[in-house]
């Protein structure tokens, strides 16, 4: 008997082979657990977890007959928060490799089974990791249950005092600390971490500090060095991929973000990533290649983006094929149905019923109902993501309808609205096809954003703040430009104390931010708010919220 409470605990096991199944599965009644699940593949296994809770899961490393990985499967249910702390995951492996084990303890995995195994080792895995659960169980609780302030508190003062599992909980402080907006602290932390043997994991972590803090060089520096010594590294290629998106480099980023999906072809958020990328390239094969791959992956995960079927349907009009871009539309009001209070997932079904429109011969029916997708310009929840769809959709439209003073007219109001960096402004003009006159109504836009922040900045060193500020206010709360009202806000508060009204703006401002400029940063399908390559994710408080969903 492991312990005491093992007949309570449900464990389910994925292995492709039916005896070797089986053999798995009496191994794991003669340890006492209550009840076993068995699965034969990484999809099922995926969709599974979703649905229930599990306290064991023993899950193949590799798979007969098929690209998918159990790495892979462990990698992104962390990234995704689809797995508690709390929860065992034992790998089983055919062999275990240097760069296997290394690889299994930075994702934070419980224990490596190398087959053959006997059932007396299966219970000395299970024994260690249900220790260490309980050892930890003040510290994971609070995790799951978003106490990430106890967390911290709790982790810390293991570190501190190092006690068992002192590395362990290091990590979950540096990560904690990322989480609450103290890159620096985290950077100090990591650093120390990653000095005694250069865990890839502490020093992944010096990174994602150093690009939280804006230091995109040294980042840059520090990911070539890691993949200098592990070019094997999926989640260095990730974060690789995101500095040079950042730097306008998607020709890099592309190649990056598609070395990691090699890497892990069983993993369908690299997939996505790297087809949405190759999309705004213009690498239609490509693109349409790993986006179906990740269709294939599964559609009814919760880690299946609902962007993907849009992607697909517009690269599938591109082809003149019909019928696809109906299998695109069917998918997506299933979706729907799923989701009706979605209105990201409405968008997405109007903007399939343009392509329907389109790729049957009938512009002005697709006009007609891009015309109510267009409307939303304006609404607060009206983000980057939708900005790039509906530029996407008028892009295909025929060129005399382009020429529509209407269409200048939308463009300038998504460009005044979103052009809050060079990387924005390029995924932009890529959304559009980079036709004209659409490229010259993106940089246009861009230079007027640029010079209203440099003017403000001049009136602001010339002593003039409070003009500064009101110039900034008001035209960033006309365009909702998150650029120029994180600036009036910054000047605001520079100048407190010369500023009566500096509180009321700051207050303003970050009302105005919150409402209507959430996810500005967030670039559909490349980048994503709360995912973090290499990190040691942390739980949220509701799993069964899935992104697709978001309002």
């Amino acid at each position: 008997m492991i312990d005491r409470d093992i007949h309570l605990s449900r464990a389910l096991l994925v292995e492709s082979n039916p005896l070797l199944r089986s053999v798995a599965a009496d191994q794991l009644r003669s340890t006492g657990v209550g009840h076993i699940a068995a699965v034969s593949r990484v999809k099922e296994a995926r969709l599974l977890i979703e649905r229930e809770a599990f306290d064991i899961i023993v899950c193949n490393r590799e798979f007969e007959d098929c690209a998918d990985s159990g790495q892979d499967l462990l990698d992104e249910l962390r990234r995704e928060n689809q797995l508690p702390h709390s929860t065992v995951f034992l790998m089983v492996t055919s062999q275990a490799t240097y760069h296997q084990v290394v690889e299994a303890a930075e994702a934070a995995l419980d224990g490596i089974l190398v087959r053959p195994y006997t059932g007396a080792l299966l219970i000395q895995r299970l024994t260690e990791a249900r220790h260490r659960k309980r050892e930890l169980s003040d510290i994971l609780g609070a995790l799951d249950r978003g106490q990430r302030e106890v967390a911290l508190a709790r982790a810390l003062k293991r570190l501190q005092g190092d006690l068992p599992y002192a590395t362990y909980c290091g990590r979950l402080v540096a990560e904690l600390l990322l989480g609450m907006d103290r890159p620096q602290d985290a950077l100090l932390l990591f650093e120390k971490l990653a000095r005694p043997a250069g865990a890839v994991w502490a020093r992944l972590g010096t990174v994602r500090a150093l690009i939280a803090l804006g230091n995109l060089q040294n980042a840059r520096q520090a990911i070539l060095a890691v993949l200098n010594d592990e070019p094997g590294t999926a989640d260095a290629h990730d974060l690789m991929g995101r500095i040079l998106v950042e730097q306008c480099d998607f020709d890099g980023a592309l190649n990056e973000y598609r070395e990691a999906a090699r890497i892990t072809p069983g993993c369908m958020l690299r997939s996505q990533h790297a087809g949405a990328l190759a999309f705004y390239q213009g690498r239609c094969d490509e693109s349409l290649k790993l986006l179906e791959r990740s269709l294939g992956l599964g559609v009814q995960s919760k880690l299946f983006d609902a962007l993907t079927l849009l992607l697909i349907a517009v690269l599938r009009h591109d082809l003149g094929d019909g019928p696809g871009v109906a299998s695109m539309r069917d998918h997506l009001l299933r979706y729907c149905e799923r989701f009706p209070h979605s209105r990201r997932l409405a968008r997405f079904v109007l903007a399939a019923d343009v392509l329907v429109e389109l790729v049957q011969g009938r512009p002005d029916a697709a006009l007609a109902a891009l015309g109510g997708f267009s409307g939303q310009v304006g609404d607060d929840d009206f983000d980057l993501e939708a900005a790039n769809t509906t530029l996407m959709l008028w892009a295909r439209l025929p060129e005399t309808y382009r020429a529509d003073t209407r269409y200048e007219a939308l463009l300038e109001r998504i460009a005044m609205r979103f052009c809050v960096s060079k990387t924005i402004a390029e995924v932009l003009m890529a959304s559009t096809q980079r036709a004209e006159p659409a490229l010259a109504v993106v940089r246009r836009c861009q230079a007027r954003v640029a010079a209203l922040a440099e003017q403000a900045m001049d009136r602001s060193l010339k002593g003039e703040a409070e003009a500064a500020v009101r110039l900034l206010l008001r035209a960033g709360s006309e365009a909702l430009n998150a650029k120029l009202l994180e600036l009036a806000g910054m000047i605001a508060r520079r100048h407190r104390e010369q500023l009566p009204e500096a509180d009321a703006w700051c207050a303003q401002t970050a009302a105005i931010m919150s409402r209507s400029c959430k996810t500005v940063t967030h670039i559909a399908g490349i980048q994503r708010s709360g995912r973090s390559p290499g990190g040691l994710q942390l739980p949220v408080r509701n799993r069964q919220e899935p992104a697709d969903a978001a309002a």
